[in-house]
């Protein structure tokens, strides 16, 4: 298989074949972001004929002999490939010329795939046409990511993501309308020392006018050869302590209104939890509580500062 540095998944695609359709990211440059800064180069999408060749040694394996002997004689659940996700920062943004090609391979060598997804940034949708995208749909596109942090223009323009608030809610309006769901992460923390609760109300006013199937909150991490650690240096912005950013969390589980699963299941999270939203609203409040007064400051500050690598 052809991969190139480390590859990042969401947790939700654990039982997805993975196939390595871009590597690095179209922007690269949001300040706390350091995930493909041991790339040579900015972005590179993968050749078509690396992928058709990784397709079909995953195609070899899913129909190997040997295999489908172990799943009869261990009786294991029967090896099938119904979804691929597309590795890389944002697959999403290869022009549609370029995915369609890639979901005509998928289907040539697994016709069995439902769905194809992958990360996208809010950008990456805004660059197609309501046809195209629509078009996409038809191919297997669904379940896409979207990294979009927060929903406060504020900490969106400081960290330089490149779109604004509004721009998210349009957006996923026309995905919505193309038939495309989608998936939210939202970073903890991103607006810094003071304003994480200001933060999660402009984002559950963003959330609440989309409809992800899915909210999924990681802590930012801040590292040394980031642009943010050389803004906190500078003086221009203070992380928040970690029992903040749990307040923060509270403060966005209370307020969002749209149905959907909220998980927090990330590297970045100390304590990983999953519930249904609005069912299972006091659940998780109660569960962020506990974080706060039975963990503690001292102790998620010590998991913050031992993660070497997200």
């Amino acid at each position: 298989m052809h991969y190139t540095g480390t590859i990042w998944r969401p947790p939700y695609e654990a039982d997805s074949l993975i196939i390595e359709a871009t590597a690095g990211c179209t922007h690269h440059a949001c300040k706390f972001c350091t995930l493909y800064a041991d790339l040579p180069f900015k972005f590179r999408p993968s050749p078509i004929e690396h992928i058709e060749a990784d397709l079909l040694e995953a195609q070899t394996w899913y129909h190997d002999p040997l295999r489908k002997a172990e799943e009869r004689l261990f009786e294991t659940r029967r090896a099938s490939c119904e979804r691929i996700f597309l590795a890389g920062a944002n697959p999403f943004g290869l022009k549609a010329k370029g995915l369609l090609e890639i979901a005509g391979l998928v289907h040539e060598y697994f016709p069995e795939c439902r769905s194809i997804g992958c990360f996208s940034r809010i950008t990456d949708v805004a660059r197609k046409t309501d046809a195209e995208l629509t078009e996409l749909a038809a191919a297997g596109y669904d379940g896409l990511t979207l990294g979009i942090e927060t929903g406060d223009d504020d900490a969106l323009a400081f960290m330089n993501k490149g779109y604004g608030a509004r721009d998210i809610v349009e957006q996923c309006a026309r995905l919505d309308a193309a038939g495309i769901s989608y998936a939210f992460f939202y970073l903890v923390g991103i607006a810094g020392k003071g304003r994480g609760l200001e933060s999660a109300r402009r984002t559950a006013a963003v959330v609440n006018r989309t409809h992800p199937w899915l909210i999924g909150a990681n802590m930012l991490t801040v590292y040394e050869n980031s642009e943010l650690h050389r803004e906190i240096v500078a003086g221009n912005w203070q992380e928040a302590a970690e029992v903040e950013k749990y307040e923060e969390v509270k403060e966005l589980v209370g307020a969002l209104a749209a149905p959907a699963e909220f998980a927090m299941l990330g590297a970045s999270n100390p304590v990983m939890l999953q519930g249904r939203l609005p069912e299972q609203r006091e659940q998780i409040l109660t569960a962020l509580d506990a974080i706060i007064t039975d963990i503690g400051e001292e102790r998620l500050r010590s998991y913050r500062t031992s993660l070497r690598h997200l």
